[in-house]
């Protein structure tokens, strides 16, 4: 090995030691088998989130409109647009950096897919006019989904491991965790069609409370499915 590449390794080494996440260090993580770049502008994919996209997958019809709320790096957004390639999606988030990173994820895995800054749904109009030329324009969408931050503030988990190198905005909501969520769910409704569906990421303790949170919006047939390790990790109901 040169002089050159050893100092390299030894850099990306004293990075790692420095508790780094990997993700970072690399440049990239896989994720619903798409290799996304990431960095420390986004939150890095994990793969309980792969749970949202197989939850949402069965409500996605031909050509149907799809909103992804806290886009980030493009993962979930991507990964929906990559099963159903006829589908029309717009991922939004409230940081540039992300909208650029996922664009960028997008072009360079060749995922037809929009994204633009708005928080939450700060930039989707509800009562703007559709455009059945150009669906992504639409306000309303027969699927929403969203891994908001979802983390209680001074839970002792934000100064462990790699979340002490994320982006806090992306891991922190208030001092239940359930701000977004009360945000997302609420807003909802009149950004879905009738019979359209909204589905989003929650901690392992938050089933009940956004079942709640669900109902009060008025949604029915809420679900909640469980990750791979046996948590409650998503849930989603249908506006009427």
């Amino acid at each position: 090995m040169s002089a050159t590449r050893a100092r390299r390794c030894t850099r990306l080494l004293e990075r790692r030691a420095e508790g780094e996440p990997i993700a970072y260090i690399l440049g990239e993580r896989e994720f619903w088998s798409l290799a996304l770049r990431v960095d420390a502008r986004v939150l890095i994919p994990r793969p309980e989130t792969e749970c949202l996209v197989a939850a949402a997958l069965p409500r996605i019809a031909e050509g149907a409109r799809l909103l992804d709320l806290g886009t980030g790096s493009g993962a979930v957004a991507l990964a929906l647009g990559a099963s159903r390639p006829t589908a029309h999606i717009l991922g939004v988030d409230r940081d540039p950096g992300c909208i650029e990173l996922a664009q960028e994820n997008a072009a360079r895995l060749r995922i037809a897919a929009t994204f633009g800054v708005s928080d939450w749904y700060s930039a989707v109009d509800p009562t703007a006019p559709r455009d059945a030329d150009r669906p992504r324009r639409t306000s309303r969408f027969d699927v929403v989904v969203a891994n908001p931050p979802y983390v209680a503030a001074g839970d002792p988990h934000l100064d462990c491991g790699d979340l002490r190198f994320e982006p806090a905005h992306a891991l922190v909501a208030g001092p239940d965790g359930l701000e977004a969520l009360r945000s997302i769910v609420s807003g909802a409704p009149e950004r879905l069609v009738p019979g359209g569906w909204l589905f989003v990421e929650h901690g392992h303790d938050q089933r009940a409370p956004v079942q709640q949170l669900f109902a009060a919006s008025g949604f029915d047939r809420i679900e909640t499915s469980r990750d791979l390790a046996g948590i409650p990790r998503v849930t989603g109901g249908r506006r009427p």
